[in-house]
């Protein structure tokens, strides 16, 4: 798979790293914004990469490329993604997918009316981890009680608190907490369980009226999942599941998920720790390629739907705690 990468940010640099572990997959372009041409010749220069764009429109016009990743800033995904598309690309678009649940459904009816792929790149979704933790999900009987919790003081927070607004904190840019590091929370617990029935947000909002940390109360048939996200503050990260017949347990950042813990009631715990790259965004990347080379567009769907239910709960959940983005003004056209 061909790969032309729209970005030069910390993430960027997180996927070329990742990529060397993935041999399905070829970097054969890079665009950056003119301000950040050395940054895309440096990256270029590290990782081989043969060809350094500064014009979005003649990026997508290399023959050279199957997918498009976009990695900049998440204000920006929905156009350059709905660009991307438009020009016949392939998309895989950094979390979280959009602003809004609005722009996620224009996204996904345009990949699909065109029949091309389109992905968010959410890292443990494509986890051998994740896939065994929905293997044992069962065996813990009827769920009584979902807890996960991702707190990671930000390096930006500092920052924040002068008064420096950086895009990670910025409401106009769709930035906050809710949709940087609780949108894993939210793609753990939905990925595995469904959609909720209801959800509420409560949240420590900043003198910007963002969210720097908060709880996000997702209601189910039956039982209560709560996903705790702090950019503020630390703590221990991770997921609990509790049943009537046991829990399991997935230990440290849910981006990562490093292993998976079973107890059943009156037994010893299994543990399980089946990922098999190195970096945490590997994985996702080869699944992406192979998914690609066989056609699947029903695996697409899939994915698709998970994005879709997650920026419905998300949506509901911003909207909830009074949290306003730009691209709201659009919701009810």
């Amino acid at each position: 798979m061909k790969l032309g990468i729209a970005g030069s940010g910390g993430i960027v640099k997180e996927v070329l790293l990742a990529l060397q572990e993935v041999e399905e997959v070829q970097v054969t372009a890079i665009f950056v914004r003119p301000h950040s041409r050395e940054k895309g010749e440096a990256l270029a220069d590290q990782y081989s990469i043969p060809s350094v764009y500064t014009d979005y429109a003649e990026f997508l016009q290399s023959p050279e490329m199957d997918f498009v990743y976009i990695g900049l800033i998440n204000s920006a995904h929905f156009s350059y993604t709905r660009e991307a598309l438009l020009a016949g690309k392939n998309v895989i678009v950094e979390k979280p997918f959009a602003s809004n649940l609005r722009e996620v459904k224009l996204l996904a009816e345009l990949a699909q009316s065109k029949k091309l792929f389109l992905f968010e790149a959410v890292s443990l979704l494509h986890m051998p981890n994740y896939a065994k933790l929905r293997e044992l999900l069962p065996q813990i009987g009827r769920i009584t009680m979902v807890q996960a919790n991702y707190s990671q003081y930000s390096s930006r927070y500092d920052k924040y608190l002068q008064k420096e607004v950086l895009p990670a904190f910025d409401p106009g840019l769709s930035g906050g907490s809710l949709y940087d590091i609780n949108i894993y929370n939210l793609n753990l617990l939905i990925g595995l369980l469904g959609a909720p029935k209801s959800v509420s947000y409560a949240a420590n909002i900043g003198f910007n009226g963002i969210d720097t940390s908060g709880a996000a109360l997702l209601q189910y048939e039956g039982f209560p999942a709560l996903a705790v996200g702090a950019k503020d503050s630390d703590s221990p990260s991770g997921c609990t599941i509790q049943g009537e017949k046991g829990w399991l347990r997935c230990d440290g950042v849910p981006g990562e998920l490093p292993s998976v813990d079973l107890c059943l009631r009156k037994q010893e715990p299994q543990h399980y720790a089946l990922n098999t790259y190195s970096h945490r965004l590997a994985h996702e990347f080869k699944d992406f390629a192979d998914i690609f080379a066989a056609g699947d567009f029903a695996a697409r769907d899939r994915y698709l739907t998970i994005s879709l239910q997650v920026a419905e709960t998300a949506e509901k959940a911003r909207l909830s705690a009074g949290i306003h983005f730009p691209a709201d003004a659009t919701l009810d056209k």
